[in-house]
């Protein structure tokens, strides 16, 4: 189950050492890595930590970083890395994703986790050996990794599993015990990222198998279930015990409820105060456009990080949290009246911190290093994987905040500490890297991984010890400000909108015309349907939507009539996609508009090769 990529260390004459290097006995037996010694750090006056290479690259590996912050490539083309953590002796251990999630595309062969280690000190990881689960075993991976008591955990399928590891081993040679089995995998959210307090408390996430809890998910002006049943087995974090095995997922083994989808999940230094950041439900515009404007559809509701209490309900799907109003307000589902009314949402449990909505929060770590300034002490480091239903205005997110904390509470406005990662484009399909999982090493360095094209990076500091906070981007401008209207392109998203279908071919009965406007349908710039946020600006697809240019028809017959019978049924049950596409994409389209976009979409896919 072991694979490797060792040869830099497992050559004859072993690796070469650097000066300032202190190293433990490096063993090799067959090719496979058990023990490596670990490089020193060289500390300044001031504390701050260098690598033993001691130069940054000019590019910080595409990103953008504050000053006297430097980010190496520690690894690279891993597939879909997901979380990740590191032990006492500087292993990393990564956990890969794979299946429905990302459009079942072809994973790296081998095992789905991951144990790399930089045994050179240069900030890049020469030791890779994959181990555990494999396609051919019938994995998809996961996303949840910890560390706990001389063991690996990590999540694989419906499990949570762990690896004994023999000292000073770089991968575990044993197989794996099943800590707890049957964790719920439907839906929109199949994760299960999870994290072991001192004691052995392991805290999951389930996150919702719905968008809020509709009878017809994400359908426009359906009800919210009352109750909502789900809540029973989703929604919230649940507390198993990491010291036994064989538990089986129950209900009864719920720690806190009314969460939608927890991805980030952390504790503290102390191992005492639980943190979670909390995805706002989506398409408050596009499935309640007589209560919600586009802009209040793009900007609604926060992101959220919470402190997470046992038996506390923070409020899905009755609730949202407003951050304009700085407060929870009813969900249209349950009453809602577009933000006024608040209702049950008063005894609920609002965040700490709040964020620009569809951010998408995967990963937070608490900072308890002690390499990076005063200023990051304690506080929280949220990695946000992007949006893809801000549509039709621009998508956003694709960055690294920090959120300063004290006493378990914000201290102040978050930074931008990291961006860039997406380049050009922040679409979920086409952003070069999309930021999933953080981890904070034993030196103080800050692990940040990509589940687009699998790339880690190592950001390191080597300035001042009292350096202030610094945003290396500005936030989102508020809803309705004058900076926010300007932001938005006037002809939509595509740089080539309002002229690209005059290329385009024209399905028989239709117009150029009636294209043109199937095209400003497709942008969400009449009807509201979020088409972009799923199938990208120019249709070319994502791990949401298929492509819908390449003439390859995934949910119809390629005709015009069937592509608008499609549109008009949607498609509750993709095979190959997370998430249904509810009748007209959730928003309500006139025939006309119907027939308009279905005509845009036929010529995508019929233009001349």
């Amino acid at each position: 189950m072991l694979n490797r990529d060792v040869s830099a260390c497992c050559s004859p004459v072993g690796p070469s050492v650097p000066a300032r290097a202190n190293w433990l006995t490096l063993l090799c037996i067959g090719g496979v890595v058990l023990a490596a010694g670990l490089p020193a750090y060289a500390q300044d006056a001031h504390g701050a930590v260098s690598t033993a290479a001691g130069a940054c690259p000019d590019d910080n590996g595409g990103i953008k970083l504050p000053h006297g912050f430097c980010a190496t490539v520690f690894a690279d083309m891993l597939g879909h890395a997901r979380h990740l953590v590191v032990a006492a002796n500087g292993v990393v251990y990564v956990n890969t994703w794979s299946g429905r999630y990302y459009g079942n595309d072809t994973p790296p062969d081998g095992g789905f986790l991951i144990a790399l280690r930089d045994t050179t000190g240069k900030g890049h990881a020469d030791v890779n050996v994959r181990f555990g689960d494999t396609v051919k075993t019938g994995s998809a991976g996961g996303t949840g990794i910890a560390l706990y008591n001389g063991a690996l955990f990590a999540e694989m399928n419906d499990r949570i599993i762990r690896f004994a590891l023999p000292a000073g081993a770089v991968a575990p040679m044993s197989k794996a015990e099943t800590v707890v089995s049957g964790l719920p995998l439907t839906g929109d959210h199949p994760m299960h990222p999870f994290v072991i307090d001192p004691q052995g408390g392991l805290y999951v996430d389930l996150g919702t198998a719905t968008n809020s809890c509709q009878k017809e998910n994400r359908t426009a002006n359906t009800p919210g279930e009352k109750p909502c049943t789900e809540l029973e087995t989703r929604g919230g974090i649940w507390r198993y015990d990491a010291n036994k095995t064989g538990q089986v997922f129950s209900p009864a083994d719920r720690y806190a409820t009314g969460i939608r989808n927890a991805d980030g999940i952390a504790l503290d230094a102390t191992g005492t105060v639980l943190y979670a950041t909390q995805h706002g439900r989506d398409q408050l515009g596009d499935n309640w456009s007589r209560l919600y404007t586009p802009r209040q559809g793009a900007e609604l509701p926060a992101e959220e990080l919470l402190k997470v209490e046992k038996g506390a309900d923070y409020g899905w799907p009755e609730c949202y949290y407003d951050n304009m109003q700085k407060k929870l307000v009813l969900a249209p589902e349950y009453g809602g009246d577009g933000g006024k009314a608040v209702g049950e949402c008063a005894q609920k449990g609002p965040p700490i911190a709040a964020f620009p909505a569809h951010w998408a929060p995967n990963a937070v770590a608490i900072y308890a290093g002690k390499q990076f300034p005063a200023a990051y002490q304690g506080g929280a480091f949220i990695a946000f994987h992007g949006s893809w239903n801000r549509a039709p205005f621009p998508q956003a997110g694709y960055n690294l905040v920090f959120q300063p904390l004290s006493g378990a509470k914000a201290a102040g406005k978050y930074v931008i500490f990291a961006d860039g990662f997406a380049g050009a484009n922040k679409e979920p399909g086409k952003a070069e890297h999309r930021p999933s999982g953080l981890a904070v090493g034993p030196d103080g360095a800050l692990y940040v991984t990509d589940d687009q094209h699998g790339r880690i990076w190592k950001v390191t500091y080597s300035g001042e010890a009292t350096a202030k906070l610094e945003s290396v981007s500005p936030p989102n401008p508020p809803v309705g400000s004058p900076a926010g209207t300007k932001a938005i392109p006037p002809e939509g998203l595509h740089k080539n909108a309002g002229a690209a279908t005059n290329a385009l071919p024209v399905p028989p009965g239709a117009t150029a015309k009636t294209v043109a406007l199937g095209q400003r349908v497709f942008a969400g710039q009449v009807g509201g349907a979020p088409c972009t946020g799923c199938h990208g600006s120019d249709g070319s697809g994502s791990p949401l939507g298929p492509d819908l240019t390449s003439g390859k028809w995934v949910w119809s017959d390629g005709s015009l009539s069937g592509i608008k019978k499609t549109i008009t049924q949607g498609v509750p049950a993709p095979k190959n996609y997370r998430a249904p596409m509810p009748p007209m994409g959730g928003a309500q389209l006139t025939p006309a508009q119907v027939s308009a976009v279905a005509a845009y979409v036929w010529a995508l896919g019929h233009q001349p090769k």
